[in-house]
């Protein structure tokens, strides 16, 4: 009997943190992934277009491995320079699933470039789209929030990003929804009041170093910054081998460890894996976090490049 008791006491510590977790990842809005410094896209609508030739990725991230209703996240991304690359173009779609909690976001994105230096160039980006939001058990059955109140509904929002880059280094700040519309609301700028958006800021950075003998070394950083929530911080550093293979670590405040990998498969076509372990309570109950990615890049001047993507 004591048996079953722990046992059942473990699956309700395990279902609350779930919940309480799948909370902060909603008012969030933005799925976590561990491969942004390879698909700029995600973060920062100025990524658009900042290659000579378009680009397409794909993303799926399976977190809390062994969790019941744990998150899960596909996602697509294309970009590609036009007008002489002065400008790109970029789209984004997302489908992410928590328990009984399913979204689908789809992302335009738009940017224009101005060359700032000989090897440098600043973007500056936008971006409109929508979430979709459904649930099949809605988690608040009694309230007055009318988003909490439907199993499925859209929300518009816009998006906002600077991203400076040369062929080395960069460095960019985002806010992915600078405005967004509630259900049954008007747009608004004061997101603090909502249930579906909240305002996320977002700073990037990275820079190649040649350290010789054929090993290059990428350190880089993301800061996340919510109001009402602590910074969160992502340290890392990878070291690319033979201009072929990379190989990282990062540390995520408050989170996890990562491990990561990728490999120039040819010199379009790459392929990335990912291993998260979190130091957090649900370390103890998850066999961590998986992430596969492949990523193609189009057109002959991808063949042409005499180096593979940095970032």
């Amino acid at each position: 009997m004591k048996n079953i008791n722990n046992h059942y006491m473990k699956r309700l510590i395990v279902v609350a943190l779930i919940i309480t977790s799948a909370g902060k990842l909603f008012a969030q809005q933005d799925p976590m992934i561990s491969h942004y410094m390879f698909n700029g896209l995600f973060l920062n609508p100025a990524y658009a277009g900042s290659h000579k030739y378009a680009s397409a990725s794909v993303l799926h991230r399976n977190q809390w491995v062994g969790l019941e209703g744990a998150p899960r996240t596909n996602l697509l991304a294309l970009d590609a320079p036009i007008k002489s690359q002065k400008m790109g173009l970029g789209l984004v779609f997302v489908n992410d699933q928590i328990g009984k909690t399913g979204r689908s976001d789809i992302i335009l994105n738009y940017s224009y470039n101005i060359r700032v230096s000989d090897n440098g160039k600043l973007s500056f980006g936008i971006s409109a789209g929508a979430i979709n939001m459904n649930r099949k058990q809605p988690f608040a059955w009694q309230t007055s929030d009318v988003a909490l109140q439907s199993n499925s509904f859209w929300g518009p929002r816009a998006g906002f990003g600077i991203y400076y880059y040369t062929r080395k280094s960069y460095l960019g700040i985002s806010i992915p929804t600078l405005i967004g519309k509630e259900p049954s609301k008007s747009f608004d700028f004061n997101l603090d009041r909502g249930t579906l958006f909240s305002r996320l800021y977002l700073l990037t950075g990275g820079y190649v170093f040649d350290v010789g003998s054929n090993i290059m070394l990428k350190p880089s950083f993301l800061l996340k910054y919510q109001p009402a929530a602590p910074i969160q911080a992502d340290i890392n550093l990878n070291a690319l081998f033979y201009e072929t293979f990379w190989l990282g670590a990062s540390y995520r405040s408050a989170d996890s460890f990562v491990l990561l990998a990728e490999y120039q498969i040819t010199q379009q076509l790459r392929a990335g894996i990912s291993y998260d372990y979190s130091y957090t309570k649900l370390g103890k109950f998850s066999d961590g976090s998986y992430e596969v990615m492949l990523g193609y890049d189009f057109g002959k001047d991808a063949v042409k490049a005499k180096n593979p993507r940095y970032f």
